[in-house]
């Protein structure tokens, strides 16, 4: 990493403020037991007004950074927190913008400021990575800048010869930039959720709250954000709230005790009991009772914890099995202190196989496999049973490559899944018909994994990262446009769902990583950061609201240079721990475990 350039003036080594710190100086090891960052979110020992201008004192790289956090908090006072850091004369370059025109330019730093000496001054150059634009209604779009870095000077805010009264920053640039550090240090990403378009299923939308917002607030800024309609990229796979449907006043209510006051047409039962659904998760750190009204008129009254206890958003068995392949076959897994599953697939059923995809519903198990053929062709084979797979339908087309297969967990009646073969996306049924997604994106297709609401997914297109919705209107899974995320990995190989708005993603820094990154691609944590060589198939055991801290929670396998790891901790998974195998003759080598992945 390229270091700052400093002159005579600012004398011996900077001393890095505490405020810009967004990920912990631990092991890899200690990051990945800790958790992943992204989905933390933890304000314990946090300010929630970001440092002022005098607080870095002389330290110039300590003021950049805290210029760079300058604009957090309530969007309202953005342009004047950070024209607090800005020379009078230079105050004008700023242009204000208003309520809900004020939007942060999320940026991520690729390097170390560059700050050179002058005569009266100091130049400052940042690179960055454009992540996105947080707007005032707590969402992250697309970044709208192109710039790759940004230039302006230091001033000292003292007179000659004082060395200690700080600094302002003249020649700013015209936008309010924001680091992604600060985001993480000064907001709290929160899920919000909206019905599925088939109002069966609840998706979580993610949104930046201020720290700075009091608690007496969250209620009315969460109602602001469900009637403002969720994000671009879900509006395909979700349903809004009424149109028309508006908050009346702020809501109100302290110490456990909420009421708001909505006109919302076409407020039956139905809708008010959903729209309690969506209050309950969408406040889920909150308890107590929260009344709605229609115009004035008391409608409902809820339990946010009984309510959220009523209604889970997805439904997850809590003895999620490992698996792995072993020359050819499906074989369970036995880790330290985990329980070995029994074979799912019967064994007449279980040859050559190179990847699979299985899951439960109900007292079935689904199970779609790649298996090879004798001229190394490989084709999907999809199965259904109650106490293991028996009877395999192959898929209709073989293939010179396929991806590992996933099953999308939402749906009424059919079962159907996604599959990624010689570079495009195709669909799949549990009666193993096969059809090409059109993506409407340029680039070939090397990895696709499904979130748990069956709503959505994450995709790998010309080696870059990308989320979206899935409709189900007609009952037939179809795919709307993708949202590509900005992040530091680059040529992504891998993909699956670490949690509700978390992926994990493997790629390169440099050398070979996994990183956690959220589901707009803003917060990223490097839980791995050195693999060794490129990952060719990587699967996780998600996280959820209800059950954030069971054993396998957020636990991920993967698989490199032909060799499996698992995290927590990480470690080799050695061929004595595949079950139901024969060891082989003396002198014979043992084959390896590839491909592992959980059933869940």
């Amino acid at each position: 990493m390229r270091r700052r350039l400093l002159g005579g003036v600012l004398g011996g080594a900077l001393v890095m403020a505490p405020v810009g710190c967004g990920i912990p100086d631990r092991t890899e090891v200690q990051i990945e037991q800790r958790g992943p960052a992204a989905e933390t979110n933890s304000s314990l020992g946090r300010g929630s007004e970001p440092p002022t201008r005098e607080a870095s004192g002389s330290d110039a790289e300590a003021f950049v950074r805290n210029f760079l956090a300058a604009a957090a908090g309530e969007p309202d006072r953005a342009y004047e927190r950070v024209k607090r850091f800005i020379t009078v004369a230079d105050k004008v370059r700023l242009p204000e913008k208003q309520g809900s025109e004020v939007a942060l330019s999320v940026v991520r730093l690729t390097d170390d400021p560059m700050i050179e000496t002058d005569v009266d001054s100091m130049k400052v150059t940042i690179t960055v990575q454009q992540v996105g634009l947080l707007r005032a209604n707590g969402m992250l779009v697309p970044p709208l800048a192109t710039e790759s870095t940004y230039e302006f000077r230091l001033v000292s805010a003292g007179p000659a010869g004082q060395d200690d009264a700080g600094f302002y920053v003249s020649d700013p640039p015209n936008v309010l930039l924001l680091s992604d550090e600060a985001l993480r240090r000064y907001y709290r990403a929160e899920s919000i959720y909206f019905w599925s378009s088939d109002r069966t299923q609840l998706v979580a939308d993610q949104r930046y709250l201020s720290l700075a917002v009091p608690v007496e607030r969250r209620v009315s800024e969460v109602i602001r954000w469900l009637t403002a309609g969720p994000s671009e990229w879900l509006r395909v796979g979700v349903s809004g709230l009424p149109d028309r449907t508006e908050m009346i006043n702020n809501a109100t209510g302290a110490d456990g005790r909420w009421e708001v006051n909505l006109d919302m047409p076409g407020a039956d039962e139905e809708r008010l009991e959903q729209l309690g659904i969506q209050l309950a998760w969408s406040l889920r750190e909150l308890d107590g009772t929260l009344e709605i009204k229609i115009l004035n008129q008391p409608r409902k009254e809820i339990d946010l914890a009984e309510q959220r206890a009523s209604f889970r958003p997805y439904t997850l068995d809590d003895d999620p099995q490992r698996y792995c392949v072993y020359e050819g076959a499906i074989h369970p897994l036995a880790l330290a202190n985990e329980s070995a599953g029994l074979v799912p697939v019967a064994a007449e059923a279980n040859r050559n196989v190179v990847s699979a995809g299985l899951r439960r519903v109900d007292e079935d198990v689904l199970a779609a496999l790649v298996v090879a053929g004798e001229d190394g062709r490989q084709r999907l084979a999809i199965g259904r049973g109650r106490n293991g797979v028996e009877v395999l339908t192959s898929g209709p087309d073989d293939h010179a490559a396929m991806g590992r297969p996933v099953w999308i967990r939402a749906g009424v009646g059919r079962s159907y899944g996604l599959v990624v073969a010689d570079g495009k996306l195709y669909r799949f049924d549990d009666q193993a018909v096969i059809r090409p997604v059109q993506l409407g994106l340029t680039g070939r297709v090397s990895a696709v994994a499904a979130a748990l609401d069956g709503h959505r997914i994450a995709l790998i297109v010309g080696g870059a990262l990308h989320v979206a919705a899935i409709s189900w209107e007609g009952g037939v899974p179809t795919v709307g446009p993708a949202r590509r995320l900005v992040t530091s990995l680059v040529d992504p190989t891998a993909v699956d769902w670490a949690g509700e708005s978390r992926l994990v993603v493997a790629g390169s820094v440099g050398r070979p990583a996994i990183y956690d990154v959220s589901v707009d691609g803003a917060l990223e944590t490097p839980l791995r950061e050195d693999v060794g060589t490129e990952v060719t198939h990587l699967a996780a055991y998600p996280s959820t609201p209800q059950a954030p801290s069971t054993p396998l929670a957020g636990s991920f396998m993967y698989e490199a240079n032909g060799v499996s790891y698992r995290s927590n901790p990480y470690d080799r998974i050695q061929r004595e721990q595949v079950q139901d195998v024969t060891p082989p003759p003396a002198g014979v080598r043992a084959g390896t475990p590839t491909a592992p992945f959980f059933l869940y």
